[in-house]
């Protein structure tokens, strides 16, 4: 098998639904998830809002670790429900 072969393919686009406090803001939210290692893009959209938490669309692109991501969302008081889309491979198809 060729060296090439053996590479584990990267994941380049993950989408979580996300319950999160209000605090963080989004853009504080969006900012933190974007200066993690790795993460070349973030986009945050409030799906719903009530008194105490916020629902997201949270879409993240670049060379991720899904585990990373979702530690640091549970350190900021998030909980992920569900991965809602996974884009893995060699590079990245737009």
């Amino acid at each position: 098998m060729a060296e090439s072969d053996s590479k584990e393919p990267k994941v380049w686009r993950i989408v979580l639904d996300v319950l999160k406090p209000h605090d963080p803001s989004l853009p504080e939210f969006a900012k933190q998830l974007g200066m993690m290692d790795g993460v070349d893009g973030v986009d945050v959209a409030l799906l719903e809002i009530d008194k105490e938490t916020e629902t997201l669309k949270v879409t993240v692109d670049g060379d991720l670790n899904y585990s990373e991501i979702r530690s640091k969302i549970e350190d900021w008081g998030g909980v992920v429900h569900s991965v809602d889309e996974v884009i893995v491979g060699s590079e990245m198809k737009r």
